[in-house]
């Protein structure tokens, strides 16, 4: 069993039992790879609260009934947690939603038009599934889990379709063509590669581009290396790296649809990243309107540039000693 969590401050007996939780999940096609450690232990956790696990499988239950508050109490009183009550639309929305999805862990109590909210509605573990992790750890763990999947289509599978039916082309400057899921975020990125790159980045190599539903679409590692530029699983990477060998400048471009403008934190943080990379940074965020550029003026950087789609062939300058250039 590989070890999924490797940055918890929890007591060893509990790293096991998550760790072990999240080995189940894996077994049965949920996919952990794609996740931080953080959500995968909150998934975990969940999980056995639904199963009623502190210690043994073989304990499990398939009738515990747990609302989304039960489950939150049960993780802070097993768990080492201290999980506000009111984080209840977190299990359901994003802790519980893979389990579901996959039909492992189901809803009860809820009938027709019966609110999200309803104090009926619970969760229990599948009857299958709950007999398939009474066997965990045991001489018959392989065999049961080898029928439960037979014939089952996984969540990963079924994801992983839905996330091909349709995707953006983008080309990059080398000719190389990519292709980024469906999404107005990932249209911004492609007008980035597309119209911004060449206009005021004219020669630049893409070195990272960061796809809403793979955040390593494309990377040139050995490249961002030789750089030093900072640890690619980092959660502050912007969606886009580009690197202009001829200025030794390094665009580091947000594209800026619901979150994420390059503010005085994040261009603070990336400097004090970036203090060993050979290259200059230059900030960029990218907004596809000027619209959604106004929700955002107050929270731009001094000393960074910002760039609207609708209006390709202009660039906004915060300010500063230069225009489009290092400080």
């Amino acid at each position: 069993m590989k070890n999924y969590i490797t940055k918890s401050t929890k007591s060893p007996k509990i790293q096991k039992i998550i760790n072990e939780a999240l080995d189940i999940l894996e077994s049965v096609g949920i996919p952990v790879n794609e996740k931080r450690e953080r959500s995968l232990e909150q998934m975990a956790m969940c999980f056995l609260a639904v199963a009623d696990v502190k210690i043994k499988w073989q304990q499990a239950r398939c009738d515990a009934n747990l609302r989304s508050r039960d489950i939150i109490d049960f993780i802070n009183e097993h768990f080492e947690e201290k999980i506000s009550s009111g984080s209840y639309d977190d299990v359901r929305r994003k802790h519980l939603q893979l389990p579901i999805l996959a039909d492992i862990i189901v809803n009860t109590g809820v009938k027709k038009g019966t609110s999200t909210n309803d104090p009926t509605r619970g969760y229990v573990l599948h009857p299958d599934f709950h007999k398939l992790i009474l066997a965990y750890k045991t001489k018959q763990w392989a065999n049961k889990l080898r029928s439960f999947c037979q014939g089952r289509t996984t969540i990963g599978d079924i994801l992983e379709r839905k996330r091909n039916i349709v995707k953006i082309p983008i080309i990059l400057p080398g000719g190389q063509q990519l292709k980024l899921s469906l999404g107005r975020h990932n249209e911004l990125q492609k007008a980035i590669i597309h119209e911004f790159l060449p206009r005021f980045g004219g020669g630049c190599e893409v070195l990272y581009i960061g796809d809403t539903a793979n955040k390593s679409l494309y990377v040139e590692k050995e490249k961002l290396q030789k750089l030093k530029f900072f640890e690619l699983s980092h959660d502050k990477l912007p969606d886009i790296v580009a690197y202009d060998k001829t200025k030794n400048w390094l665009f580091l471009i947000e594209a800026v649809y619901s979150s994420g403008a390059m503010d005085k934190a994040r261009v603070a943080t990336l400097k004090q990243m970036l203090k060993e990379c050979k290259a200059e940074p230059i900030f960029v965020t990218a907004f596809p309107s000027q619209k959604d550029f106004k929700k955002w003026i107050l929270e731009i950087a001094w000393e960074t540039e910002v760039w609207i789609a609708e209006n390709p062939d202009h660039l906004i300058h915060f300010n500063g000693h230069k225009f489009l250039g290092p400080y």
